[in-house]
């Protein structure tokens, strides 16, 4: 009987320490060859360029970061007021304050001398000359991947028309930026704008990139009905929140269904629920920003246990066998 004890106890410490395993490991993300313990990825602009900023994150539970987008020469922003929240949504004009690609590559020094967590580096410009240029610079730092993003629209008075909205315009962009930095997986940032984003995804495929960005914010304005005049400066800025989460599961949905390479679904996930449908849809990653507003600092590991909860229930062993299938059937 003693040993019969023994065994049934063993058994049970044993069912224990597989279930504690499976839970570690079903959120593990492979992404470019880069292991995520989890698919959050820390969304660009959302806790500035700093290397003690990143960290801080990482320790929040986010399975990887983006540095917030930088150009080649420091660019002071927009004027105050550049951002307002409300239940619904966040919108901001901050206009790509950063302090430039020179001293951001010092801070990805720091970063990486202290944690192993991937990467990616974000850069914007006026220019296919110019984003080869930056994108030349930043990769002399030990970047895991590089995100060219081409679709802020707070800034396109600045810059002209974002090349986001042009399959052209993003074809001749990716295809010289990768010429140029052929060791560094190159990820392109796409507008819910472009009408035919699904097309402007594969044109960036089919030339050279090795990863989507889906999607930066849309273009909106808010309006204080006393004073009579738009809230932000620059009077229209970037929509994000819990509102562009339906905008952003299409445009991933309409993505996954013409490219092979992997997509990273952002805008407006808050909840564990909302990363499993972003990944239904054909998320590889899950890019999160303004859920950090919405409910703290402790968002990552808030999402990724809603996660994980759902997946036990469901009996979901790991995110492949979910990625993609709404794709395999409509109820």
């Amino acid at each position: 009987m003693e040993d019969s004890g023994y065994e049934c106890c063993c058994n049970q410490l044993i069912s224990l320490l597989v279930l504690c395993f499976l839970k570690k490991s079903m959120l593990e993300t492979t992404f470019l060859n880069l292991k995520l313990k989890n698919p959050l990825l820390l969304a660009s602009g959302v806790r500035g360029v700093t290397a003690a900023s990143l960290q801080h994150m990482v320790k929040k539970g986010c399975g990887g970061v983006t540095l917030k987008s930088v150009s080649l020469q420091p660019r002071t922003g927009h004027p105050n007021p550049t951002m307002i929240s409300n239940r619904h949504f966040t919108i901001n004009a901050i206009g790509l304050s950063n302090p430039g690609v020179d001293e951001i590559n010092t801070e990805i020094i720091q970063f990486k001398k202290n944690y192993t967590v991937p990467l990616i580096a974000s850069v914007f410009a006026g220019s296919v000359d110019e984003f080869v240029r930056v994108a030349e610079k930043i990769c002399e730092a030990n970047i895991d991947a590089l995100e060219l993003n081409l679709s802020c629209p707070n800034v396109t008075t600045e810059f002209g028309e974002p090349f986001a909205y042009s399959v052209q315009a993003v074809a001749a962009v990716t295809k010289q930026v990768k010429a140029k930095t052929t060791t560094v997986p190159l990820i392109i940032k796409l507008s819910p704008q472009a009408w035919n984003i699904a097309a402007i995804a594969k044109a960036a495929e089919d030339n050279g990139a090795d990863a989507i960005n889906a999607i930066n914010t849309i273009s909106g304005m808010v309006i204080d009905i006393k004073t009579r005049q738009p809230i932000l400066h620059n009077k229209i800025g970037g929509v994000s929140g819990p509102v562009l989460f339906p905008i952003a599961l299409r445009c991933v949905h309409d993505i996954f269904k013409v490219v092979k390479i992997p997509i990273i679904g952002t805008g407006g996930i808050t909840t564990g629920d909302d990363a499993i449908a972003m990944i239904m849809a054909g998320a590889t990653l899950l890019g999160i920003g303004s859920a950090v507003y919405y409910r703290g600092q402790n968002v990552f590991k808030n999402i990724s246990t809603e996660m994980e909860n759902f997946m036990q229930q469901q009996g979901i062993r790991s995110l492949d066998e979910i990625r993609g299938s709404i794709h395999k059937k409509y109820f």
